[in-house]
C-alpha cells in the first residue's frame, strides 16, 4: 500500500512539472502576441500580418485552456499535498485566478461579433487589468525560482575540516570544547543564512525593478482608463494641430446633447501622426461628381452642419458611448456635388498620405455618417483624427477614417488599408447593419 501511494505521488508530481511547464511556455506566448498587438506603435509595421497574429493568439489561449483542463483531475490532490505551505498554496491561487480570468475575457473578445458592446467593453478592460498583473508576476515568479536563486543545502562538513577551520593553529588549552556535531551545524546554519539573504537580496531587487519599470505605466493605465497616451478632447495645450480660427459649436453641441461621450478613446495609428495648420490645410471632394470642389479650413467652416448623438465602436473590443458629434452629413455634401450614374463607391482619404477606406455609394447614404469637426462640443484633436474626421457609428472604428482631407467618387470597389490585412470590408456592428442596406 504504501509504495502504490508513493508510486502515484511520483506519478502526480511528474505530471505537475510537466503541466507547470506547458503552461510556463504558453503563458510567454501569449504574452509575447498580446503584446505585439498591444502596442499602439506597432499596429502599421506589423499590419501585414496582424490578423495572423491575432488568430495566433487565440489559438495558444484555447491551448491554455486545454492545459487548465488537464489540471482540474489532479487539483484536489495536488492542494492535498500543500498544506502548511502557505506561499505554494498563494501561488496556486494566483495562478489559476489569472488563467481563469483571460480564459473568460479572451472568450468573450474571440466572440465580440455575437455579443453586445457593453459586455466586450468589460472583457477588453479585465484582459488588460490581468494581463498588466500577470505579466510582471509570471516573470517574478520565473525568475525568483529559477535553479540559480534556490538554496541548497550545504553539506556537512567532515570532523577534520571543522577542526582544521579558524581554529587552526590556536594554543589547544585556549581552545573551547565544542561537540563536532554542534559545530557542524553551526557552520551549516551561517552558510544556510548567508543563502538565504543572498535569495531575499535578489528577490527584492527582481521585485522592486519590476515595481519601477511597471509600476508608473500600469499607474496610468488604471487612471486614464486605457493605457493609451491620450488628449482631452478640444484641449488647445494638448492639440498638436493649429487650426485657426477654431469652429464654434452649436447650441445643441456647446452643452452636449448625449451628456458627454461615456468611455475612454484608445488611440491607435498605422504611421506617425501627421500635424496640420489652418494655412495648409484643404479639403477636396473628386472624382465622379458633376460638381467638384476644394476647400480651405476657413471656407469649410462655413458649411451647414447638424449634430448628433452616437457611439463610437472599436473592432479590438472597446467603445466610447454617447458622444455628440457635430459636422457636415456626408449624404448632404454628396447631394450638393451631384453624384454621377456610374459612381459606385466614395473612397476616403487621410490626411496621413497612406490611409485609405471605402464605403458603397449605399451605405454612404445613411443619415448618420458625418463629415466631423468636433466631438463634445470641443474641437477633434489631431491624436483623435482631427481637425476632421469621418464618422460611420453603424461600423468599426477603421471606417471612420482619421485627418480626413479627401473623398473621391469611384466606379469600382477600393479596398483599404485594413482590408488588405485581411479584416472585413463592410465592418457593421452586430445588429446595426439598417435593413435597406443590402451588403
Amino acid at each position: 500500500m504504501e509504495q502504490d501511494r508513493k508510486r502515484r505521488n511520483a506519478s502526480l508530481g511528474k505530471r505537475l512539472v510537466r503541466l507547470h511547464a506547458w503552461n510556463g511556455w504558453l503563458v510567454l506566448a501569449l504574452a509575447a502576441t498580446g503584446l505585439l498587438l498591444f502596442i499602439p506603435e506597432l499596429r502599421g509595421g506589423l499590419g501585414f500580418v496582424r490578423v495572423t497574429l491575432k488568430q495566433a493568439h487565440i489559438v495558444l489561449g484555447i491551448v491554455s485552456a486545454l492545459i487548465v483542463l488537464l489540471y482540474v483531475p489532479a487539483m484536489r490532490r495536488h492542494i492535498r499535498q500543500l498544506r502548511g505551505k502557505p506561499r505554494q498554496q498563494w501561488n496556486l491561487g494566483v495562478v489559476l485566478a489569472l488563467l481563469l480570468g483571460w480564459i473568460v475575457s479572451g472568450v468573450v473578445l474571440w466572440q465580440f461579433r455575437r455579443l453586445p458592446p457593453a459586455l466586450t467593453n468589460a472583457a477588453l478592460w479585465m484582459h488588460d487589468l490581468l494581463t498588466w498583473v500577470g505579466v510582471p508576476y509570471a516573470i517574478f515568479h520565473a525568475v525568483t525560482r529559477s535553479r540559480w536563486l534556490r538554496v541548497k543545502r550545504p553539506a556537512a562538513r567532515t570532523a577534520d575540516a571543522v577542526a582544521g577551520g579558524e581554529d587552526a593553529g590556536r594554543p589547544a588549552e585556549r581552545k573551547p570544547i565544542v561537540p563536532l556535531g554542534e559545530r557542524v551545524g553551526r557552520t551549516a546554519g551561517r552558510l544556510r543564512e548567508a543563502a538565504y539573504t543572498r535569495r531575499a537580496f535578489l528577490t527584492w531587487s527582481v521585485a522592486g525593478l519590476l515595481v519601477v519599470l511597471v509600476g508608473p505605466k500600469f499607474a496610468r493605465w488604471l487612471f486614464s482608463g486605457s493605457g493609451m497616451d491620450r488628449a482631452a478632447p478640444g484641449t488647445p495645450a494638448a492639440d498638436a494641430n493649429r487650426m485657426v480660427p477654431a469652429p464654434t459649436p452649436l447650441p445643441e453641441s456647446a452643452v452636449p446633447i448625449g451628456g458627454g461621450g461615456k468611455g475612454e478613446f484608445r488611440i491607435y495609428t498605422v504611421v506617425r501622426m501627421p500635424e496640420f495648420d489652418s494655412d495648409r490645410w484643404t479639403f477636396a471632394l473628386k472624382g465622379l461628381v458633376e460638381k467638384p470642389g476644394q476647400w480651405n479650413w476657413e471656407q469649410f467652416l462655413q458649411m451647414p452642419r447638424t449634430v448628433q448623438v452616437s457611439d463610437f465602436h472599436c473592432v479590438t473590443g472597446w467603445s466610447v458611448y454617447k458622444t455628440t458629434w457635430e459636422g457636415v452629413p456626408l449624404k448632404r455634401l454628396l447631394d450638393e456635388a451631384g453624384v454621377l450614374p456610374r459612381a459606385t463607391h466614395v473612397k476616403f482619404y487621410s490626411g496621413d498620405g497612406v490611409y485609405t477606406d471605402s464605403l458603397t455609394l449605399e451605405q454612404a447614404s445613411l443619415d448618420d455618417v458625418m463629415v466631423a469637426v468636433l466631438m463634445d462640443g470641443k474641437p477633434i484633436v489631431r491624436d483623435l483624427g482631427g481637425p476632421v474626421r469621418l464618422l460611420v457609428p453603424k461600423m468599426y472604428a477603421y471606417k471612420s477614417v482619421k485627418w480626413l482631407q479627401g473623398i473621391e467618387l469611384i466606379d469600382s470597389e477600393h479596398i483599404g488599408y485594413w482590408g488588405r490585412n485581411g479584416y472585413d470590408q463592410h465592418a457593421w456592428v452586430p445588429g446595426m447593419k439598417p435593413k435597406q442596406v443590402s451588403i
